[in-house]
């Protein structure tokens, strides 16, 4: 996506709520989505699909996205996301083990491993992120999380799970 098309106003316009700005944005990004879920996807009818999913996406959790500098990676993984949800669905990609993904993730280097790891955190919707960040670097219990985001010892189990479910598809792609 480039830059020059979606500026950093347009962006936090947008995040912040501006409808005319999201609308701007979702004809904006329309086209570079496109091209990539249909260079990403097996079959043009899952590209049609993804990329209408991620616009939907977009247009819900726009404001959840931190900064104008990670839209870009942010959009295309929910791209990517899309394809392989709709390849596994389809029987054409087959869903890794924990044993094979666990190799995986050991057989790269240590450096590759950390960046891709913050990559995967910054590209959690927020509410997903917190939770993760909460449990899984500061150590915190579901207790204390719950009590500290303001919800259910469920709602952050919950999140929790989905959010390491996204991060492993994250970092196993």
């Amino acid at each position: 996506m480039s830059a020059a098309v979606i500026s950093s106003n347009l962006f936090e316009a947008a995040r912040l709520g501006d409808p005319q700005a999201i609308a701007s944005l979702l004809e904006t990004a329309q086209p570079d989505i496109r091209r990539y879920a249909r260079a990403t996807c097996r079959s043009s009818a899952d590209a049609e699909d993804a990329a209408q999913e991620a616009l939907w996406i977009l247009f819900r959790h726009v404001g959840t996205i931190r900064s104008w500098l990670a839209f870009s990676a942010w959009l295309f993984s929910v791209v990517r996301r899309e394809c392989l949800r709709l390849a596994r669905k389809a029987g054409l990609a087959p869903a890794i083990d924990g044993g094979e993904a666990e190799a995986l993730l050991l057989s790269r280097p240590e450096p590759d491993l950390r960046l891709d790891v913050a990559a995967a955190f910054e590209a959690l919707p927020a509410h997903y992120r917190d939770v993760a960040l909460m449990r899984d670097v500061k150590e915190m219990t579901i207790d204390e999380i719950a009590v500290a985001v303001g919800t259910t010892r469920q709602t952050v189990k919950a999140r929790l799970h989905r959010a390491r479910a996204l991060m492993r598809e994250y970092l196993t792609r």
